[in-house]
């Protein structure tokens, strides 16, 4: 559930928020509750706004996944967050505890992502196939404990499932992501795949903006994690 406490940048233009695992983001065909009408709620209630709350969603993560999401609190600013996610120019970086440590321990990764929309799962591929679209990011090892191994992803291109694709491609799956490879699932249903920050210029301001999500609280693994990096 939302808590204003999760709100970890705002402005008159902007809001970021540290979603929690198991969160969606955005209503779908199930008609669960969704991050973005929760947090309408709370802005109409805390701002006493007589009328509708505009909220526009700047990106998406997956509803296993916990971080940093980006909200637009105006029309002019989501259009211009639009454009720029379009252009490329909105740094997102991840992190992910995989089970195996990637080799090498860090570079690029270029695949081929196939989407399968019965199953809701993607497919990398080695060379083009089909409707499949390529995409890259960059990885790097941040730290290993005797089970698993912290990487930090950057993202280059924004494919369905893209980094738990690549990831699982290479024999690294994501701790708790059954669907592509893990052993076991979490205990909270989630997947350790968190994203730490995103970065980008202010579309109204054009001052930089860079907001770090904390990584989600009660899991000792990402506790021990984010400690040991500091």
């Amino acid at each position: 559930m939302f808590s204003p406490d999760d709100i970890l940048y705002e402005d008159n233009h902007l809001l970021v928020v540290n979603k929690r695992c198991g969160d969606l983001v955005q209503p779908d065909k199930s008609g669960g509750s969704a991050l973005e009408d929760r947090i309408k709620a709370y802005l109409k209630r805390r701002d006493s706004k007589p009328g509708e709350v505009f909220l526009g969603v700047v990106h998406r993560i997956d509803r296993p996944v916990s971080g940093a999401v980006l909200f637009a609190k105006t029309s002019k600013a989501l259009a211009r967050l639009n454009e720029m996610i379009r252009e490329g120019r909105i740094g997102k970086r991840y992190w992910a505890l995989t089970e195996r440590r990637p080799e090498p321990e860090s570079g690029e990764l270029c695949h081929y992502i196939l989407r399968d929309g019965k199953t809701n799962r993607s497919k990398a591929c080695d060379a083009p196939k089909g409707d499949a679209k390529q995409a890259r990011l960059r990885y790097a090892t941040l730290g290993a404990s005797a089970r698993y191994t912290l990487v930090e992803i950057e993202l280059l291109t924004g494919r369905h499932h893209q980094i738990r694709a690549q990831l699982s491609k290479i024999g690294c799956p994501i701790r708790g992501d059954l669907k592509y490879g893990a052993r076991r699932s979490n205990p909270d249903g989630g997947i350790s795949l968190h994203s730490r920050s995103v970065s980008f210029e202010h579309p109204v301001r054009h001052e930089p903006v860079a907001v770090t999500a904390p990584v989600p609280s009660g899991d000792n693994l990402w506790t021990y994690f984010e400690r040991s990096v500091r």
